[in-house]
């Protein structure tokens, strides 16, 4: 992006440096519709460097949790840039609104946009500002105290990530080995963990009632800007889940019990093939994952192809596991460059492939919505961005063949996708539905939190699964979903988006050559559009509904049963 409103060797480094642009923004006078959109679109270009300088400064952190350098500037930012940026951004969505001529504004988007300004103004609140910036410093611890667990393990220290390989291992003693280790070395982080999600809580509270709110699970819901579902729609989500999704993890964990013959089915035992074949493998290094994902691509579009490619000449892929690089995997927007940054702990095995093709995803949805005039209409909801991610999960699954030299290997990784559609229903339904009881309960104990993940994993988790004498790791199971410490009640728009997913790969199977093209359509609407209207656009529906996901879960089943 070529800048013409901020200076070209403009950093962002203090306050005081960054303060004039914002200034100048505030004091302009607007006198037309013409005359506002030019204004929006230098407050957005100055929205874009203020954000790729954070989104920086947390991927350094991220990727080495122990440089206590890259963990302060960070914190500088939130410390004191970003809490001196919210009372003025709430002038500047003021002045915006208070103009009779906003609504003059035509282009596709802009309706969108100041519903959002709108419902920015509604939550904010001046008091909010030192807990929302103590959150943040609070939110990253979790990712501190993940990036710093490790086991010994055959003569090495090697990451949880890594650990989980063994799995996979055929012998049955060295998976029940490495999974005790594994449970040990976070129940050492148990109560740290508590302890911090009790902070969070109280603070979330604090900022719901500020807000007016009785509780933050509803301030949450507003905030997320959830203009197209309510609160109920997730609660018939959970019970919808309950009734058709869960009954297929049953009947899959029973089949697998059979097939290994064992008497007890362990939780050490879930991971392993069940025709007794090793994990499979489909790359050896980063560097192979890349190039078999810009193949992989390729068949489906060269456009997406290109997309990791410039990534890569870019060096925005940072994928191997190691020791003090936080846990999980992320695409992060980078709004300025316009070519985002992919983040992920890769080890080698399948659910690898998995995350790159899924972080693909988002990646390619970056690089579809890039053109828009603000960055805001690049900012589409979760519910649209994680249809973008798993969509590619599935779609690019016809083309694995990249990955695997034989058929009877593309077979299980197909399968393996597929077991793991199946599972990922349930889990969501069931951290959604534990968010929903820990923000109605804020006052609630460490007994009382345990017991209420028991009871709701006992509805959506497996019936098959033998957790006697390990109670204590199901009843802490929960604390390995960062979503719950660092992105709260972010995480049923991946069940919406699940289903969108589904629907949008049974498309591609019927005529794939205008189930990519709608696919393409679709995310480059960005956030122009209702939800709704991008999935409608994606040539699918934005539905929960107990049918609608029966429908798609039995077409899932039917599908896995072909293979």
């Amino acid at each position: 992006m070529k800048r013409h409103f901020v200076q070209a060797d403009f950093t962002v480094s203090t306050w005081e440096n960054l303060k004039p642009y914002f200034e100048r923004l505030q004091s302009q006078t607007i006198q037309n519709a013409e005359e506002l959109e030019r204004w929006l679109k230098n407050y957005s270009e100055l929205s874009a460097v203020v954000s790729e300088n954070m989104a920086w400064r947390y991927i350094k952190m991220t990727c080495d949790t122990a440089n206590t350098a890259l963990r302060d500037s960070f914190n500088d930012f939130v410390q004191n840039i970003e809490p001196h940026m919210a009372p003025i951004a709430n002038e500047l969505n003021k002045k915006i609104m208070a103009l009779p001529f906003k609504d003059n504004l035509t282009k596709t988007g802009y309706d969108i946009y100041l519903r959002g300004i709108k419902n920015s103004i509604d939550l904010f609140r001046e008091e909010n500002i030192p807990l929302n910036t103590k959150l943040q410093e609070l939110e990253q611890h979790f990712g501190e105290i993940n990036g710093a667990q490790s086991i010994d393990h055959g003569g090495e220290t090697i990451t949880l990530q890594r650990a989980s390989v063994y799995l996979k291992d055929l012998n049955r003693a060295v998976r029940e080995e490495v999974y005790f280790k594994i449970q040990n070395r976070r129940a050492q982080d148990e109560k740290a963990l508590n302890e911090l999600l009790d902070q969070l809580i109280d603070l979330r509270h604090k900022v719901a009632l500020n807000s007016g709110f009785k509780n933050y699970r509803d301030y949450k819901h507003q905030s997320l800007a959830r203009f197209d579902y309510s609160v109920q729609d997730c609660l018939d989500f959970h019970e919808a889940v309950k009734q058709h999704a869960v009954p297929l993890i049953n009947a899959h964990d029973e089949s697998r019990k059979k097939k290994l013959k064992l008497d007890a089915y362990r939780p050490w035992d879930t991971a392993v093939d069940e025709e007794g074949l090793p994990p499979l493998k489909p790359f050896a290094n980063a560097k192979e994952l890349i190039e078999r994902t810009i193949a992989c691509f390729n068949k489906l579009d060269p456009f997406f192809g290109d997309c990791i490619k410039t990534m890569e000449n870019m060096k925005r892929l940072d994928l191997d596991s190691r020791l003090g690089k936080a846990p999980g995997g992320y695409q992060y927007p980078l709004y300025e460059t316009d070519v985002p940054f992919i983040f992920m702990n890769s080890v080698g095995l399948h659910r690898d492939l998995v995350t790159m093709v899924h972080e693909g995803g988002h990646a390619i949805h970056s690089f579809l919505d890039r053109d828009l005039d603000l960055v805001d209409f690049k900012s589409p909801p979760s519910e649209v961005a994680e249809l973008a991610s798993m969509s590619m999960e599935l779609m690019s699954m016809e083309h694995w063949d990249v990955f695997f030299s034989s058929a009877d290997e593309l077979k299980r990784a197909k399968r393996q996708q597929l077991e793991s559609v199946m599972d990922t229903l349930p889990w969501i339904a069931a951290i959604d539905k534990f968010q929903h009881w820990l923000y109605l309960h804020p006052g609630h104990s460490v007994d009382e939190r345990y017991a209420a993940w028991n009871n709701i994993i006992r509805d959506f988790g497996s019936k098959v699964i033998d957790y006697s004498g390990l109670e204590a790791g199901l009843s802490r199971r929960w604390q390995v979903q960062l979503h719950i410490y660092e992105v709260p009640f972010y995480y049923i728009e991946y069940g919406f988006a699940q289903l969108g997913a589904i629907a949008v790969w049974r498309n591609y199977k019927r005529n794939p050559a205008e189930a990519v093209k709608k696919y393409k359509e679709a995310l480059a609407l960005g956030y122009t559009k209702s939800i709704p209207e991008i999935y409608k656009a994606a040539g699918i529906k934005f539905d929960f509904s107990p049918a609608y996901i029966k429908e798609l879960m039995d077409f899932v089943k039917s599908e896995y049963d072909s293979i």
